[in-house]
């Protein structure tokens, strides 16, 4: 008993170590959970033996299927047009990049039709924890809407690599193709059905009944999200593609304590990630790597400069899509977690396969989260794709920005309107108020007929209100490279639809004129009109 917990406190201070290591890395932090447990596995320094693919498979389904449920869940629905490209980029795109990766291991590596049915499949949806966790630890927004779309097509592509991996499943045991129309249609059908309905049943019970107190909401999300994944999948249904389409619809709607059920799936899908990775890294056996390297790295190439761009194109050029938002497009297709899951189930359901798919995706999916994901940042700036004027985080639903209180601090100088003023004689907006005065180190609390003198520091609060659909609050952080840092505001090049309103520096927030310096570490303020 005492080892179990000592492991966990070992794997608790992993988590907070490698978090902070791998931000400035660039490079999702549950990678090292996937190394952890490699030194905990059978080639490791712990020589612990495991080989059981089925008890893996299982508990590496429960976890995902809370990953995709969540990431429906933080997806902020974006514009028609968006999201009509991140359905094609899902299901047609999906589709598009494992034949071709198919094609290139039939042909090219010369393995068995139905293997490389199943690497192409595996292989062919992308991981969305991956990408954000990069760019939100660099906040890195993109052009064009692109963060909205990558984030809606790697949450939503799961499930359809899901039913092609089933495919390739019955493929491999020999299945004819007049027996995949049923089950195809089954497993489009059920999961849409049961995702939607679920959904609309969650929300009733949320908003019309009294059933839900804010101490059993969690517990009902929790039966909501097993629920949209059992019933469809007892059925023969997409137990996946239900999950995420319950997730999304329940994410845009408006139930009460969101924000509550937010902290809550973060803690979970956090402990579902690094479980996954941690067994996936146990479950492997690195000295079996050499076997396969020459076939996995030939794949991960092939899929990164020929499968992937080649699917994004086909989808993005009827939109009229820049070419260097393809390219980022292109290379943002990181491969991770569920692409493992799925070798995993592979794996558990037949032992007759010529190669080790196993072992293949582990390392395309390792080649590209390292080497492909470090490498994200720098194809971003390469690409001329990097949004200065606004945060990623705000892409997502559990992004937190708005308060019901602003603080703003204004210092009163010499020929400021307000010097010498009692606070009942000055005019100020009805939704602001003079919290305190801060006079040669003293606070005092303001009341109507105090005076305000030269040097008062005076702390003002103010409701939030959201602005109209044509002006929008934006924030941006400077960084020694940004192009305004060491820049006076009067000689910076800013579009004609924007004004800086706040700079934020350290503690304090100041109205700045044109003869404002900016400086590295400044938060900038901004209105878009």
């Amino acid at each position: 008993m005492s080892g179990i917990i000592l492991f966990c406190a070992i794997v608790i201070l992993s988590c907070i170590i490698t978090n902070k290591f791998s931000n400035k890395l660039g490079m999702p932090a549950l990678v090292f959970f996937m190394f952890l447990g490699v030194l905990f596995g059978s080639d490791g320094l712990f020589k612990l033996s495991f080989d059981d693919y089925n008890l893996t498979s299982k508990l590496c389904s429960i976890g995902l299927l809370f990953i995709i449920f969540y990431g429906g869940f933080c997806t902020k629905k974006p514009n028609n047009k968006v999201t009509l490209q991140a359905i094609l980029l899902s299901s047609l795109g999906t589709v598009l990049t494992a034949i071709i990766t198919a094609v290139f291991c039939y042909f090219g590596l010369k393995m068995p039709f139905a293997e490389s049915f199943l690497i192409g499949a595996i292989i062919s949806s992308t991981d969305a924890a991956s990408v954000f966790s990069i760019l939100r630890s660099k906040r890195l927004n993109l052009k064009y809407n692109t963060a909205p779309l990558l984030e809606m097509e790697s949450g939503s592509n799961d499930p359809f690599a899901y039913l092609l991996t089933m495919l390739g499943i019955v493929l491999l045991k020999g299945g004819s193709l007049s027996s995949l129309t049923p089950m195809l249609f089954k497993q489009i059908i059920f999961g849409v059905l049961f995702g939607v309905v679920i959904a609309v049943a969650a929300i009733y019970i949320f908003k019309k009944t009294k059933l839900l107190t804010e101490s059993s909401d969690t517990i009902f999300m929790v039966a909501v999200a097993l629920l949209s994944y059992a019933i469809p999948d007892l059925l023969g249904g997409n137990g996946y593609l239900s999950v995420y389409i319950t997730g999304i619809i329940l994410g845009n709607s408006d139930i009460k304590n969101k924000i509550n059920l937010i902290y809550f799936f973060d803690g979970v899908t956090a402990l579902s990630q690094v479980l996954i990775f941690f067994l996936i890294g146990f479950l492997s056996f690195p000295h079996k790597i050499p076997e396969i390297l020459l076939p996995a790295v030939a794949i991960t190439l092939f899929l990164s400069f020929i499968a992937r761009p080649i699917a994004v194109s086909a989808i993005m050029l009827p939109f009229k899509a820049k070419w260097n938002q393809i390219s980022f497009i292109s290379w943002a297709g990181l491969r991770g977690a569920a692409s493992i899951v799925f070798a995993i189930m592979v794996v558990a359901e037949s032992s007759s396969m010529r190669y080790d798919i196993f072992h293949i995706v582990f390392v395309v999916a390792l080649l590209s989260v390292t080497v492909q994901g470090s490498m994200l940042p720098v194809i971003a700036k390469r690409d001329d794709m990097i949004d200065r004027f606004s945060d990623v985080r705000k892409t997502f639903n559990d992004y937190q920005y708005e308060s019901a209180i602003a603080l703003n601090k204004m210092v009163i100088k010499d020929s400021h309107p307000w010097k010498g003023c009692a606070l009942k004689d000055i005019t100020i907006s009805d939704n602001a108020l003079i919290l305190v005065i801060n006079r040669n180190n003293e606070k005092i609390l303001p009341k109507g007929n105090t005076v305000l003198q030269e040097g008062d520091e005076i702390l003002i609060g103010t409701t939030v209100v959201k602005t109209s659909d044509d002006i929008n609050l934006c924030e941006t952080i400077i960084d020694e490279g940004h192009e305004w840092n060491d820049k006076k505001i009067n000689m910076i090049d800013c579009p004609q639809n924007m004004l800086i309103a706040l700079i934020k520096r350290g503690e304090e927030s100041f109205v700045p004129n044109g003869s404002t310096e900016i400086k590295t570490g400044d938060t900038v303020v901004f209105y878009e009109i």
